[in-house]
């Protein structure tokens, strides 16, 4: 096992991919992409910001409020403005008659203390009144006892409504990426198997789980918080300018480092995100495979092989995750050096201002709400707050743009799964499926899954229902491909399949695939009951369908032998049944859909001869007015057929029935039975 570096590997490593750019535009139109998800939660959003603004708004004010009376009035023991006394339910001996604090003017002043041919004011009546602005020790502990109270008052509401909220928000967040992976998994649907061929499940598996849960973090730290965040620094700036208009043209020029870090950073960080991406979607994949291989890692020996192997995926991983939350760290920490300087200086000059007793610079402006006129003790307090408010929130305005950076690169690799072309296309106007079903044919079809290597060349066939057409060649000669092509899991490169003398694109695609089943030899259980498993892909299977299926596949028998019979519940991947037991509930959930075109790939490859001989005549019975294609190598199977087509080099060869073909001079068909026929005993049974 390796012991994880601390910090070797942590220079980015060259052989990794180059992120693509991302500039403010490219993460706007990424931004606006998510709208179609966000849509259906509109209305709830207009409500939790509602609820949200609110709340800024009165904790806003309850700061301020709160911090002049406990500073200048509790401490201090100047009375209070009258708006205070109403809040605290407090009489006219708790307010001040200071005009000055009471934001009034000079003409106010003469009239409440004489004109200008009163006598001047004398030091005994400065210090009356300055006696009367002063409360009692009484009335200032009746004004801690009210302040504590709202206190507890407003941390109970606040506190309700803040768990109100992020309960709301979470329930909105998760709807919308619940609306994102539903689409990238309807998307990945509507993909062609080429798609999927070129593309590891584990892949689609991280980007589907992990990559789609960013939309909730691009919307709430790539919009909402970098939103709020800039509004408490606009709130922040602007208190700061209102006490002192120098101290905040110094904030602003110190936020011009702050810049800098954060254009330098940008790129490195990207750079790390997509590497750490890469890597935790290689390590799913390799999870994915590996379960999904379990029975074949067991057989081999191989546990100890695979282990190294997922240990060196892991530990490439959590590299990749470790140095990007490193670089974030260090970055974050320049940053808050520098913000610690800036607070310091403040501090300083607002101490020294405190002593001189400066006046501030709105004054009385505000003095009918609180007492900031001059600096004193709650100047400080609030004005320190606000400008370690700026730099707390521009500290955090830089690890947001580092996080969006890793946000909008998973972002894009979803929406990359979302913008996967699609090679099958549905016309807007498309023909109703044919009923009856009298044929199904190939009309000079061809297909490469690359395009140096064709796999069908001008292929024509013709399968008529009420028979059973068996297509016949060596390995890898297209004959799973011809299915595929039929069921528009991809389109021919040229030529055209036809139902009923109709071309398959004219068709709606889910009625084209509704009107065939398919029963494979690799056949997939589910952890569900078995009739559940034998019921799949179709809503209407009554009881009495699914066990009239099962009679007609040979399985009948063996369910009724089962704990639950039809309830027993399989397991993973059916693991409780051996491969011939799986492959008749496989026959049997293609018998149960009815449809008029059955297509059955090596479905019997697992069966014994005399359970093979009863499937195929159950078939033969049953599917007097369906067409049968059956893809097979056994021969006892291909002699029953009605049709035998021999393929060969992507064309059809040879067509007709077992007889006809065996009598034909230089039948390729009857070189196939006679390898077959000589072959040796397992190589026989095997087939």
């Amino acid at each position: 096992m390796h012991e994880l570096p601390l910090l070797e590997g942590y220079e980015p490593d060259e052989s990794q991919p180059e992120p693509q750019s991302l500039n403010l535009r490219d993460m706007l139109s990424l931004a606006w992409r998510t709208w179609p998800f966000l849509r259906p939660m509109v209305g709830h959003l207009i409500v939790l910001l509602a609820l949200t603004g609110s709340g800024v708004v009165a904790g806003l004010a309850g700061f301020f409020v709160g911090t002049d009376l406990m500073t200048n009035k509790v401490l201090i023991g100047e009375k209070l403005q009258p708006l205070q006394a109403t809040l605290l339910f407090l009489g006219d001996e708790y307010v001040t008659t200071n005009p000055k604090l009471l934001g009034k003017s000079d003409s106010a002043d003469k009239s409440s203390f004489g004109t200008t041919s009163s006598p001047q004011v004398t030091n005994d009546d400065a210090i009356s009144l300055e006696s009367s602005e002063k409360m009692y020790p009484q009335q200032r502990r009746t004004v801690r006892n009210r302040l504590i109270a709202w206190g507890i008052v407003g941390g109970v509401f606040f506190s309700a409504l803040g768990f109100l909220s992020w309960y709301y928000s979470t329930w909105i967040w998760q709807s919308v990426n619940q609306y994102l992976r539903v689409a990238m998994i309807k998307r990945a649907e509507s993909l062609s198997l080429r798609y999927h061929d070129e593309s590891r499940v584990g892949d689609a598996i991280f980007r589907v789980y992990q990559d789609s849960s960013m939309v909730v973090n691009v919307l709430q730290s790539g919009i909402i918080a970098p939103a709020l965040s800039i509004y408490s620094i606009l709130i922040a700036l602007v208190t700061v300018l209102a006490f002192d208009p120098l101290i905040a043209l110094f904030t602003v020029l110190g936020a011009v480092p702050f810049c800098f870090v954060l254009v330098i950073s940008t790129h490195r960080i990207r750079r790390r995100s997509l590497a750490n991406r890469l890597a935790n979607s290689a390590l799913t994949s390799h999870i994915q495979e590996s379960f999904t291989a379990m029975k074949v890692i067991k057989a081999n020996g191989s546990e100890t092989q695979i282990h190294d192997r997922f240990d060196d995926e892991s530990k490439r991983a959590l590299d990749a995750a470790y140095y990007l939350r490193l670089d974030m760290v260090l970055l974050i920490l320049a940053i808050a050096v520098l913000g610690g300087l800036l607070t310091l200086a403040a501090e300083y000059t607002f101490a020294n201002w405190v002593t001189s007793e400066r006046a501030t610079f709105f004054g009385a402006s505000v003095a009918l709400l609180v007492n900031f006129v001059i600096w004193n003790i709650g100047s400080f307090t609030v004005a320190t707050d606000r400008v370690e408010s700026l730099v707390y929130n521009a500290r955090g305005l830089l690890g947001i743009w580092m996080r969006i950076q890793d946000m909008f690169v998973a972002l894009r690799r979803a929406f990359e799964l979302l913008d996967a072309p699609l090679e099958v296309h549905e016309k807007s106007s498309p023909l109703n499926y044919p009923t009856p079903v009298t044929s199904v044919s190939w009309n000079n079809v061809s297909f490469a899954y690359q395009e140096e290597s064709l796999v069908l060349s001008n292929l024509s066939l013709q399968a008529d229902a009420g028979t059973i057409t068996a297509i016949v060649g060596e390995t890898g000669s297209g004959k799973s491909t011809m299915m595929s092509l039929l069921l528009r899991l991809f389109d021919p490169d040229s030529g055209e399949i036809r139902v009923n003398n109709i071309a398959l694109p004219d068709l709606k695609l889910s009625e084209l695939r509704a009107n065939c089943a398919i029963a494979l030899q690799k056949n997939v259980l589910f952890n569900d009951s078995v009739g559940n498993n034998i019921a799949f892909g179709t809503l209407l299977a009554t009881s009495d369908d699914i066990k009239r299926a099962a009679q007609i596949a040979e399985a009948d028998s063996f369910i009724q032998g089962l704990e639950e019979a039809y309830d027993t519940e399989l397991g993973e991947r059916g693991g409780k049944l051996s491969a011939g037991q799986r492959q008749r509930l496989s026959i049997a959930r293609a018998i149960v859909r009815d449809t008029p075109i059955l297509i059955l790939d090596e479905p019997t490859a697992s069966l014994d001869a005399e359970t093979e001989q009863r499937v195929l005549a159950n078939l033969a019975d049953w599917g007097r007015e369906k067409v049968i294609l059956l893809i097979t190598h056994r021969l006892s199977t291909i002699r029953n057929a009605d049709k035998i087509a021999y393929l060969s080099n992507g064309q059809i060869v040879e067509s007709g029935s077992h007889d006809e073909l065996m009598q034909q001079s230089g039948s390729k068909y009857a070189e196939f039975v006679h390898a077959e026929l000589n072959a040796p005993l397992h190589d026989q049974e095997s087939s």
